[in-house]
């Protein structure tokens, strides 16, 4: 079978569960990954003869595909705020609105200040993307990271050393608020928590309700802002003065989110994302 043949193959087969769009940009990665051949390689070369292996390697990451598998767990790897960085069931493929958080952090810390002295914590930190990407682009910031999740601080650790970024990471319950004790005050406090009700678990794709980690997704029906209270929380006994919060929230509770944390602080703002939901909130932490 020639190499335009086997790509239309497996375009085909990808296309019975997703769409087009999604299936084409999932194929060109995979031929990348699996087999060294962009898809400029394949409308060059048309007729090359795939070799068993390679064939061998497709297919096996095929079956797994159409077990609705993510690519990104199919493939190990991901790419966020060009890094790349390893990904598994035990950690959350970073998402696009993900990066406008972080950006958004970027932007406001180069106009604000001097970064040399801030000190950040990346509460719920799962692969380290958020962590990774601020010290990346911020690099003589102080970062914390913490998640309950040994095997997730396994792979934000490796991430972080791939990545040649230096941050601290800690296992830890932020549900438990006797565990803050141990941690300093900070000048920037960034999460992106666990939003989504149990109850909305149908509305979700196969691919993320099958494979993707729910100690990182789902919050109980009745406390939807659970994480978002104990954030207010500790921001007030662990934010600096002027200190800031940035969170990633659910679009339909954008509104209540922003109302839990104006309880407790006078500078609540929402911002929309690239689609024009709101999806990120920041808190200003005034005495």
């Amino acid at each position: 079978m020639t190499i335009k043949e086997y790509y239309r193959h497996y375009l085909r087969k990808l296309q019975t569960i997703y769409d087009l769009d999604e299936a084409s940009v999932m194929a060109g990665w995979v031929f990348e990954n699996k087999a060294g051949l962009k898809r400029s390689d394949i409308l060059k070369d048309p007729e090359l003869i795939l070799d068993t292996d390679t064939i061998e390697k497709l297919n096996y990451t095929l079956q797994r595909l159409m077990q609705h598998e993510p690519v990104q767990y199919v493939l190990g790897e991901t790419w966020f705020c060009n890094l790349k960085l390893k990904v598994n069931k035990h950690v959350l493929i970073p998402r696009p609105e993900t990066e406008e958080l972080v950006e958004w952090i970027i932007e406001d810390i180069k106009i604000e200040s001097n970064e040399r002295h801030i000190s950040i914590i990346d509460i719920g930190t799962g692969s380290g993307c958020i962590a990774i990407a601020l010290k990346k682009k911020l690099p003589t910031t102080n970062i914390i990271a913490i998640d309950l999740s040994k095997e997730a601080l396994v792979t934000a650790k490796e991430n972080a050393i791939d990545n040649d970024a230096k941050i601290d990471f800690i296992q830890l319950d932020f549900l438990d608020e006797s565990s803050w004790e141990a941690l300093p005050k900070f000048d920037i406090l960034v999460s992106n928590p666990p939003y989504i009700p149990v109850n909305e678990k149908e509305k979700l794709d196969k691919n993320v309700t099958l494979f993707e980690p729910h100690n990182a997704l789902f919050v109980p029906d009745n406390s939807p802002l659970l994480f978002y209270e104990k954030i207010a929380l500790f921001a007030k006994q662990h934010l600096k003065e002027e200190g800031k919060i940035y969170a990633e929230t659910h679009e339909e509770f954008a509104n209540a989110t922003a109302h839990a944390f104006s309880k407790q602080f006078e500078q609540v703002a929402l911002k929309q994302d690239f689609f024009g939901k709101n999806r990120m909130i920041k808190v200003t932490h005034s005495h």
